[in-house]
């Protein structure tokens, strides 16, 4: 069967018998035909991720607030997988002793962002890029089994707990259809064309979900090439998006779009589903950086007015921006202090309503920037 996203293929036959598709390259043939409604995301999108990237540069302590988000993107993402963790253990400061399975997904897949934004820096947004990010993502952690780092060499499948090739909801491209796949999809990420950018993100995200080149992973990777192409392509100059906060939100329809291309050949469905994402995603984090500015605004300003400004609580709370849970030890070690220093700077923005005891344990006792916390723990 053959529609304009690609072909089902039947491969065995009697009881062994299962389609795979194989997906046709990039750009659409015929071309995408955009509506109004398409259009007027389309513009949206592209105002509300431009307003985004230019308030993040002209914030203070632009690095803690990205450090933040690629926590958040990497969290939500993550949870789109099945994950069972919160914004709280991943923040945790004893996290070397609190780690469980669910939390290490999450921590490696910061690790593989931040790799992957380095990286970036050095090579174009390519397989091997690809490949080397997810070794940071899967070695050592749940899916390290399956050869991190290396595109698979056996016939994968999408369905229940349960389900085998037979009765699988989705079945991607055999071995030499993903291979010729996967290299088609590098050519059109490094190619021209004259497709806004967000479209060609749209594309290049459904397109390698299709392709399902890793035996895990797929989604998680996937889900950073959209940040990766759209810091290549230089909309965006920090990976401040967290896109994953829309798709998490409607699990269900981002699956059941995805279906549609390869059901029927709409890609234009899928792309408007996406531009509505990329716009309510950069609402939501420029609205997130505005309340966290105004947060850092009052907060130094009571500080400076109470007298208490000195150069050790002010480091304090810069540092909380980028912890915002901490315990006093590992704390004085960050910021170079004695114990006994950062106690009573702790001790002091504590009295302020600042910071929040979060643990009774006097041995290993917590804190937390509360305000800070409820802005960021929104959608995850």
């Amino acid at each position: 069967m053959l529609n304009r996203s690609g072909t089902y293929k039947t491969n065995l036959s009697g009881e062994a018998e299962y389609k795979s598709f194989c997906p046709t390259p990039l750009p659409p043939n015929p071309p995408l035909a955009l509506d109004d409604e398409a259009i007027e995301l389309l513009i949206k999108a592209n105002k509300a991720l431009a307003v985004l990237d230019k308030m993040t540069q002209l914030i203070p302590n632009t690095n803690l607030f990205i450090s933040m988000y690629i926590r958040k993107e990497a969290l939500m993402s993550s949870q789109i997988e099945g994950a069972q963790a919160t914004l709280e253990d991943i923040l945790d400061p004893l996290i070397e002793a609190n780690t469980n399975r669910n939390v290490a997904d999450v921590i490696k897949y910061i690790k593989a962002t931040e790799y992957a934004l380095a990286r970036l820096k050095e090579l174009p947004l390519c397989n091997r890029l690809i490949k080397e990010v997810h070794t940071v993502l899967l070695t050592d952690v749940r899916g390290g089994e399956k050869t991190p780092g290396e595109f698979r060499r056996s016939q994968n499948w999408i369905g229940g707990m349960c389900s085998m090739l037979k009765n699988a909801r989705f079945i991607p491209p055999l071995l030499f259809d993903m291979e010729e796949a996967i290299s088609d999809l590098e050519k059109y990420m490094n190619a021209d064309d004259s497709l806004d950018t967000l479209i060609r993100a749209a594309l290049i995200h459904y397109q390698f979900e299709t392709i399902h080149p890793f035996l895990d992973g797929n989604g998680r990777v996937g889900r950073l090439l959209i940040t990766l192409f759209l810091i290549q392509k230089k909309v965006l100059t920090s990976p401040t998006l967290y896109i994953s906060y829309f798709l998490k939100k409607n699990r269900i329809e981002y699956y059941d779009r995805l279906s549609e291309v390869r059901r029927t050949g709409n890609y234009e469905q899928w792309v408007k589903f996406f531009l509505q994402a990329v716009y309510e995603s950069a609402e939501d984090a420029l609205t997130a950086i505005e309340k966290l500015i105004a947060l850092h605004t009052k907060n130094e300003s009571a500080l400076t007015k109470s007298g208490r400004s000195s150069a050790n609580l002010l480091r304090l709370l810069n540092y909380l921006e980028a912890n915002p849970i901490i315990n006093i030890a590992k704390t004085a070690s960050a910021l170079n202090l004695s114990f006994n220093s950062t106690s009573i700077a702790v001790n002091k923005l504590c009295n302020t309503g600042i910071l929040n005891k979060t643990s009774p344990n006097r041995r290993n006792r917590t804190f937390s920037y509360g305000a800070y916390l409820e802005i960021l723990r929104d959608g995850t």
